[in-house]
């Protein structure tokens, strides 16, 4: 993928809450949802911007998967700390808690969230804000939203739109696979529409980025990547993170334990001259496939025990050569159809895994009947328009 230059210098919302904004949370207690992304323009973390400003008192931290420092693997339960720096609670909302209890929120006179997401329904992060919005609502505390880019641009949206048998923590809201949203245009979204637990409504207010345009990709915003988990280290992964995530569900390996998460995948049963014969059927835009071999490795803050951990692995390498052109979503159905053909014995779809992060069990069923891509995407047509219409009420930018 070609490497582009900055093009704007993007503001985000921590920096224009303590320039233009500060009125949100002057002479407050204020609790932060944050990690290590929530940084502004100089360095700083958004906890100590705001320790240091005076405006306010830090009263308590909110941790998402991967915790406050976003260091620790995929899936594995966070534990609540203290703050040595600042002297206050971190509480863990990835774990044995994922919403913010009572005595979580005691003492707290707002809210506010500093997070950068995927753009992915399945990225657990959105999954804990929404979470995080139903608690302070339920005991009226009003909800600050920094608002950051959607790093893979916010012109469309694809994928099932999730079906209610099939929330759970990756697949909370019934979004599409890929939203083309902000997480403040998400948050909106949830709050007007009703979709908070029992309908209720948080005093949401979402500061919002200046100069950041819909059609940009992170890498034009002039904001630094900040990998935002151990396994997302580029903008190109998430690039076709959106798709390539579906082979978390199946008896495939997506690339975890090695250097090139969801860009290489395979199996030590793998033939992939067989796999890339019936994905040239297939028309996969934006990207080129070609054969590859890895060997998944533990790797400490990394990936734990990853599928066929120490075992040569034969696959495929996805490279993205036209990001504007390429299609994630269909992009990981199409290659999940070919190895499907290629392996129809060995080529497992691990039912609820799979199924709730395509959000419709018809997904599984299709490809096991060999249905092709194609079709297999456009059933989602009717249902994208629907979410469409709604989502167009939402946009800020």
């Amino acid at each position: 993928m070609t490497t582009h230059a900055a093009s704007a210098h993007v503001r985000v919302g921590a920096d224009r809450l303590l320039r233009e904004e500060h009125s949100l949370i002057k002479g407050k207690r204020v609790g932060i949802l944050t990690n290590h992304t929530g940084r502004l323009a100089d360095g700083r973390s958004i906890i100590d911007a705001l320790a240091d400003s005076g405006l306010c008192t830090l009263k308590a931290l909110y941790g998402p998967e991967h915790g406050i420092a976003g260091d620790t693997p995929d899936g594995k339960i966070v534990e609540h700390a203290l703050d040595s720096r600042h002297g206050i609670r971190v509480y863990s909302l990835y774990g044995r808690t994922q919403k913010p209890t009572p005595e979580m929120l005691d003492g707290i006179d707002v809210v506010v969230c500093d997070i950068q997401d995927v753009g992915a329904r399945f990225y657990t992060f959105i999954s804990t804000v929404a979470l995080a919005m139903e608690a302070a609502a339920e005991h009226g505390i009003p909800f600050v939203i920094l608002d950051r880019p959607n790093p893979i641009r916010g012109l469309s949206f694809d994928g099932p739109v999730r079906l209610l048998s099939l929330r759970s923590f990756v697949a909370w809201m019934p979004i599409p696979v890929t939203h083309g949203l902000t997480i403040g245009e998400l948050a909106r979204l949830w709050n007007d529409e009703g979709w908070l637990a029992n309908g209720v409504k948080v005093h949401l207010q979402v500061v919002e980025m200046e100069g950041w345009k819909r059609s940009m990709w992170h890498d034009e915003t002039g904001l630094a990547w900040i990998p935002p988990s151990p396994n997302m280290p580029s903008l190109q992964t998430a690039v076709i993170y959106p798709g390539i995530c579906f082979i978390e569900g199946t008896s495939i390996s997506e690339g975890r334990g090695t250097s090139s998460p969801f860009q290489i995948i395979g199996a030590p049963w793998a033939d992939p001259e067989k796999i890339l014969n019936h994905l040239s059927a297939i028309h996969t835009p934006g990207v080129v496939c070609s054969a590859a071999e890895f060997t998944p490795n533990e790797i400490p803050g990394t990936a734990i025990e990853p599928k066929f951990e120490g075992l040569l692995c034969r696959g495929v390498r996805i490279s993205v050569v036209d990001r504007n052109a390429a299609r994630p979503v269909h992009l990981g159905i199409a290659i999940l159809s070919a190895i499907k053909q290629a392996h129809p014995v060995e080529a497992v779809f691990r039912e609820r895994r799979f199924d709730v992060l395509t959000g419709n069990e018809n997904v599984r069923h299709q490809l096991d009947r060999g249905v092709h891509p194609d079709e297999i995407c456009s059933g989602w047509d009717d249902e994208l328009r629907s979410f469409g219409e709604i989502r167009s009420k939402y946009l800020m930018y």
